[in-house]
C-alpha cells in the first residue's frame, strides 16, 4: 500500500492521487495555507434527475438491446451500462432469437423501464399500432414502461433517416391516444419545432445515420435545435438518438447541452461490448458534468497557466 495517499512532492509539483482528487476540489485554500470544505451547489456533483413526462431517472444514458450475440452478453452490457431505462423493439418477430428464447426473459423487469419503440417502421399506420402492442404488451408485465413510446418511422431502408411527414403524423396520433412520445428525428430544427408543438415528450435528433458511428455530424445543428425547443422552456428534454459510435462522441453530444444520449450499436458492435458499456456510461456523466462547469473559451494563442510574477529569476 502507497503509504503516502494523498500526495507525492515530485519536482516542486504536487500530484493528487486520484481517489482523492473530487474531495480535494470540494475544498478552498486559505490564507493559512490549509484546505477547507467550500460550499458547492448539489448539481456540481451529482446529476440532477432526468425528467421525461412522468418518468425521472439518474442515469442519462438509455441503451439499446438489440444486435448483441448473446442475450447473456447483453445483460452484462445492460448492467456495466447503468442505464435504468431500456429500447426494445417490440414487434413479436423481434422478441425471439434463433433459438426460440424470448428476450424479456432476459431483462430484469424488476430494475428496467422498458421503452417499447416502432423500429423497423415506414408509414404511421404501422408505428401507431406496434406502439399500441408495446404498450398491450407492457401493461401485462406491470412495467412502468407501459405509458410511453420511442417512436420511429424511417423513410427507407438504406439511409434508416425517418420520414419528417409521417412522422409528424404518427407523433400527433400517439399523442391524442395518450402516449408520452419520444420521437426519433433528423436534426433539422425546423422538423424538430414541429413535433414538438405535436406534443412529443422528448424530440431526439440523429447524431448521424443509426448505426453509423459517425458520431455529431452536425454540432451546430443540435446547438440550433436545443435553442429552438429549449426557448420558452428551457427543461425540455433533448436526446440525441442514433450515431454515437465511442465515448468520445457521447461526451459531445452531453457538453453540447443535450439532456441524455440514447445508443445501441455502438455499444453492441464494439470489439469489447463489456468494456464500451463502461466507457459510455462515464462518458455521459462526464459531458453533463463539463457543460455545467462550463469550458474555457478557445484562443488562438497560449496563455500561460502559471503567473509571471513572483517567479524565481
Amino acid at each position: 500500500m502507497n503509504p503516502f495517499p494523498v500526495s507525492v512532492i515530485t519536482s516542486c509539483r504536487v500530484h493528487i492521487h486520484p481517489e482523492r482528487a473530487l474531495s480535494r476540489s470540494a475544498c478552498e485554500l486559505t490564507a493559512e495555507g490549509q484546505f477547507r470544505k467550500k460550499t458547492m451547489t448539489k448539481s456540481a456533483l451529482n446529476d440532477s434527475p432526468l425528467i421525461l413526462g412522468t418518468h425521472q431517472l439518474q442515469s442519462r444514458l438509455i441503451v439499446g438491446t438489440g444486435k448483441y450475440t448473446t442475450f447473456e452478453l447483453m445483460q452484462e452490457c445492460l448492467e456495466v451500462s447503468g442505464a435504468e431505462v431500456i429500447t426494445v423493439a417490440v414487434r413479436r418477430e423481434r422478441l425471439i432469437d434463433a433459438q426460440g428464447r424470448n428476450i424479456l426473459d432476459f431483462i430484469d423487469l424488476s430494475r428496467y423501464t422498458i421503452l417499447p419503440n416502432t423500429a423497423g417502421c415506414f408509414n404511421a399506420e404501422d408505428a401507431v399500432r406496434v406502439a399500441r402492442l408495446g404498450r398491450e404488451i407492457l401493461e401485462g408485465l406491470e412495467n412502468p414502461g407501459a405509458d410511453w413510446v420511442k417512436l420511429e418511422v424511417l423513410g427507407d431502408t438504406k439511409t434508416l433517416l425517418p420520414d419528417p411527414v409521417a412522422t409528424l403524423e404518427a407523433t400527433e396520433k400517439l399523442v391524442a391516444d395518450g402516449f408520452q412520445v419520444l420521437v426519433y428525428s433528423t436534426d433539422d430544427p425546423i422538423t424538430a419545432r414541429r413535433l414538438q408543438q405535436a406534443g412529443a415528450t422528448s424530440v431526439m435528433p440523429a447524431g448521424s445515420p443509426i448505426g453509423s458511428g459517425q458520431g455529431i455530424l452536425n454540432p451546430n445543428n443540435i446547438r440550433i435545435c436545443l435553442e429552438y425547443l429549449k426557448g420558452e422552456n428551457p427543461d425540455y428534454p433533448v436526446i440525441v438518438d442514433a450515431g454515437v459510435g465511442t465515448a468520445s462522441d457521447v461526451a459531445q453530444a452531453m457538453e453540447l447541452g443535450c439532456d441524455a444520449v440514447l445508443l445501441n450499436t455502438g455499444i453492441a458492435g464494439a470489439r469489447d461490448p463489456v468494456l464500451m458499456a463502461y466507457a459510455m456510461r462515464d462518458a455521459c456523466r462526464a459531458g453533463f458534468l463539463a457543460a455545467r462547469a462550463g469550458r474555457i473559451p478557445k484562443k488562438l494563442y497560449a496563455t500561460a497557466s502559471s503567473p509571471e510574477s513572483g517567479t524565481i529569476v
